[in-house]
């Protein structure tokens, strides 16, 4: 294997090896390690030019990277933290056990905190700094299914009570009780980042990391040397997000980001890598990337045994052993590792001749050694010009003991026996007798212990305690009424897309004195297919070392301009990435105290269909800041086809309980919508998301008419009455973004052609009007004393008399799903599926959702009501041009 010591080659002797051994223990001695690197550096590049074909490894030796001669001394009191981290334990434990005496499968890891203990206690005790008014803390990811381990630490520092932790998993018990995992939109004032959806904590990680920098480059905050941990699992690395931004870290140079990766080896099912070596793979991952790694593998005592082992036997031996092999040794007898790990070698088997087989049993993992975990911290927080990842040997389930220490079952574990529940107590000596150990009752000690005191005091030398998640940014004091004033007034007939009017919005906020530099924007390379290439002279791309080039454009007007207080992330063609900023931007008012503003436009297929997860994440963090789905609806994007044209994401808007979805036709209604957000977030302090949909497509922009703000945030106003208020026929024509000029055009159609009188109707939020209904369906029933109310759709259309027709760019669901609220059946037309590489024309005839499928709808209707004769359709089929067999776009 890669990290194999090499047996000597053909002809040399022992005696040789040796002595180049000891020269290089020579000059590590009296030059130190930079000077021996050197001279291993010099001695590579000349035996390449000599022919020599070295082969590569990124990988070290499978042992400790800190050698126990450069491990600094433990600060603490080593003895009193152990007391405390196993009542840590041992609440942690019983809060999962006595949550499924109570509720049986009501869920809950014990394992997961079982194996990283250490981890989190050595960082509690020396380096979590919290956020005070003179500094700004630590940034901290807490591992999703380590939750129980921080709410009993919570427990013993008095900010929770027992009976939160009784209701450990059922928060809605009489007092309140405690989400599963890390949830902020649950617990606001507690958890700062949810993590459970493995793989999504370590990309943000890094662009929280990254935006940290990006706030002090553009002076926004001062630098200090506040650090991002992100703790996670190693079966947690194969999702592609945990690994996918790794280079970024690296080619950004943040020192200020820590990765903790508790290796022990198993993953939900069965071992990581059961046939490899899953630590040796990521060092080879994160060194290839230009981290820092650090390898902690191997506890105290084994440092005697390296010492007594001269000839490297017993680094070659844990080279040679697989991940498999391992988890078996973690659970088997001392005589079974003498047996099968030593035994393989009489030399080996000498080195540890003097220790019984219970001591081998025992020889503790790097991961659960404090002196070994405070050594490698404290090398990550010192380390200069890289990134850091620290690879933590632990066993998953530490301390279960036969109820699944080690074994594949232990992440399901959530029970002990009572023989089990004895065998932990007394390993970690928590002060019950055999009758109330059995019960499982949380312990604290009293107020004035040793422990307590010693907790508090590690805490309050840290600036206080972590987890914890406040608000300090002050509010918007403005209005903004002028700001948007423009936009209301039309476009004076010149044809502009919404998307280009989004990015005049764009550049007037970003000159406003107030919220100016405030502004996020965030594009994953697509600013110059949005229009946006004219802001990147204007305010900058932002890049931590500012422009070493001369950009091929320079001569033009519209350059590429990289600047270190550059004001655009230009993200490059990650959509997850770019997310990541957007959250990062979207929660500093809660992580900095600034009320950053993120306008993160791409295109929209590629946004809750893509990366939905994150979506979600941001949600429950209670981010802020709007979301642009750029290039939106099936039939807006000509030419591009099937995996660009976006029917769907108003409808995948729709489960995210506090994203707020528009999809708005006109510039105005753009004006509005973006004031109120900034308004409702950044005043009023809501914990509100925007996502709004812009096209490409041109066409003249009217002045808003009237006093319609109400509807447009509420979701539907009357935009154009019909002319003719006399007629005998009428329909009331729903329209929205992109299809509302065809639901216009069918208006002139039906009144000139067919003496319809058809009254158009914008929608620019069907979900706020879905919200609306069952809002008023859910007081109507809760309270059927009282006075009904009536859903805003239904009002609207209340004195609105004809057939009900609706047209959209999105499914034909997103219509339908507020038809039961309606006066009148609606007839809904909409893009369900594939989209095709065509022109707009040729796409909204393939949908049928043009302005002659409009019509027909609208006929259809008055046909099914008796107003009009089966000829008057017949002949309409055929002068609208019609194709009554083209195929179903639904299955085509």
């Amino acid at each position: 294997m890669d990290n194999e010591i090499s047996t000597q080659p053909h002809g040399m002797e022992d005696v040789e090896i040796q002595e180049w051994l000891e020269s290089l223990d020579s000059v590590l001695e009296s030059s130190g390690p930079e000077v021996a690197a050197e001279i291993l550096e010099r001695l590579r590049a000349h035996a390449t030019v000599n022919g020599i074909d070295l082969p590569f490894s990124a990988n070290t030796p499978y042992a400790n990277t800190i050698p126990v001669r450069l491990q600094p001394l433990f600060p603490g009191d080593q003895e009193l933290e152990r007391r405390i981290k196993s009542l840590i334990r041992w609440n942690a434990l019983a809060m999962v056990v006595r949550a499924n005496r109570v509720e049986h499968n009501i869920g809950g890891h014990i394992s997961t905190y079982a194996s990283a203990a250490t981890l989190y206690e050595v960082g509690f005790n020396h380096f979590f700094r919290a956020r005070t008014e003179e500094f700004e803390g630590d940034t901290v990811y807490f591992q999703g299914h380590a939750s129980p381990g921080m709410y009993a630490r919570a427990f013993l520092e008095g900010r929770l009570s027992a009976q939160k932790l009784e209701n450990f998993r059922r928060e809605l018990k009489p007092g309140g009780g405690l989400s599963s995992y890390p949830h902020p939109w649950l617990m606001p004032d507690f958890w700062e980042f949810p993590t459970v959806s493995m793989g999504l904590s370590p990309l943000m990680a890094i662009y929280q990391a990254r935006f940290n920098r990006y706030l002090e480059d553009r002076g926004m905050k001062p630098a200090t040397d506040a650090k991002v941990w992100a703790f996670l699992g190693d079966g947690e690395t194969d999702e592609p997000e945990s690994l996918g931004a790794i280079t970024l870290a690296s080619r950004e140079k943040l020192d200020n980001l820590i990765f903790v990766v508790n290796c022990n080896l198993q993953r939900l099912d069965g071992p990581v890598r059961g046939n490899g070596q899953i630590i040796q793979e990521l060092e080879s991952a994160f060194r290839g990337a230009r981290w820092n790694v650090i390898k902690v593998l191997w506890g105290s005592e084994w440092d005697p045994i390296f010492e007594r082992d001269t000839e490297g036997l017993l680094v070659k031996r844990m080279g040679e052993l697989v991940d498999g092999e391992y988890q078996k040794l973690v659970v088997s007898s001392g005589a079974y590792v003498r047996e099968h790990f030593f035994g393989s070698d009489p030399r080996l088997l000498q080195l540890v001749e003097p220790l019984p087989d219970e001591a081998l049993r025992r020889l503790r993992l790097g991961g659960h050694d404090p002196r070994k975990v405070y050594a490698a911290y404290k090398a990550a927080v010192d380390h200069k010009g890289s990134p850091t990842v620290i690879l933590a040997r632990t066993i998953k389930g530490y301390g279960l003991g036969e109820a699944g220490e080690g074994k594949n079952v232990t992440h399901q574990q959530k029970k002990l026996n009572e023989d089990e529940l004895r065998e932990f107590r007394s390993r970690f000596g928590i002060p019950l007798n055999d009758e109330d150990c059995i019960e499982v009752p949380f312990y604290r000690p009293p107020e004035d212990s040793v422990e307590i005191q010693y907790l508090r005091a590690r805490r309050e030398a840290l600036g206080g305690y972590v987890p914890k998640r406040s608000i300090r940014a002050k509010p918007l004091a403005a209005d903004h009424d002028n700001l948007f004033k423009e936009f209301l007034e039309g476009s004076d007939g010149r044809e502009v897309s919404t998307t280009m009017a989004f990015v005049g919005m764009l550049r007037k906020m970003l000159k406003d004195t107030e919220i100016g530099k405030l502004i996020v924007p965030i594009v994953p390379d697509e600013a110059r297919t949005f229009g946006m290439e004219s802001l990147f002279r204007t305010v900058g791309i932002y890049s931590s070392v500012g422009q070493r080039y001369e950009p091929v454009d320079v001569n033009t007007l519209l350059y590429y301009k990289e600047a270190k207080d550059g004001q655009i992330l230009e993200e490059g063609i990650t959509e997850a990435g770019s997310m990541a900023s957007c959250i990062a931007a979207g929660t500093a008012y809660a992580t900095h105290g600034i009320n950053t503003i993120p306008f993160f436009i791409y295109y929209s297929m590629f946004g809750f269909q893509r990366i939905a997860d994150f979506i979600w994440a941001a949600a429950d963090m209670r981010m802020r800041g709007f979301l642009l789905g750029g290039t939106s609806g099936r039939t807006t994007l000509g030419g591009e086809g099937l995996q660009h044209q976006d029917g769907n994401s108003h409808v995948l808007a729709l489960p995210v309980p506090n994203v707020k979805a528009y999809d708005p036709a006109f510039a105005y209604e753009i004006a509005v919508i973006i004031q109120d957000g900034i308004r409702r977030m950044y005043k009023d302090g809501e914990s509100v998301l925007y996502y709004i949909t812009v096209m490409n497509e041109p066409y003249a922009m009217p002045a808003m008419p009237g006093d319609v703000k109400e509807g447009i945030l509420r979701g539907m106003y009357r935009f154009r009455p019909a002319s003719n208020a006399k007629a005998k026929l009428r329909a009331q024509l729903l329209g929205s973004g992109a299809i509302l000029n065809e639901v216009l055009h069918a208006q002139e159609i039906l009144e000139t052609k067919y003496g319809v009188a058809a009254d158009v109707w914008s929608v620019t939020s069907y979900k706020e009007l879905y919200n609306d209904g069952i809002e008023s369906e859910r007081w109507n029933r809760l309270h059927p004393g009282e006075k009904a109310r009536v859903p805003y759709v239904t009002k609207c259309l209340a004195d609105a008399s004809g057939v009900l027709v609706a047209a959209s760019d999105y499914l034909k669901t997103l219509p339908n799903m507020i038809s039961k609220w309606m006066p009148r059946r609606l007839a809904s037309l909409g893009t369900d599926g594939f989209g095709r590489s065509e022109g707009r024309a040729s796409l909204r005839e393939f949908f049928e959702v043009d302005s002659r499928f409009i019509t027909l709808a609208t006929l259809h209707e008055l046909f099914v009501d008796g107003k009009i004769e089966r000829s008057v359709l017949d002949k309409a089929i055929k002068d609208l041009g019609i194709n009554t067999d083209k195929p179903n776009p639904v299955v085509s």
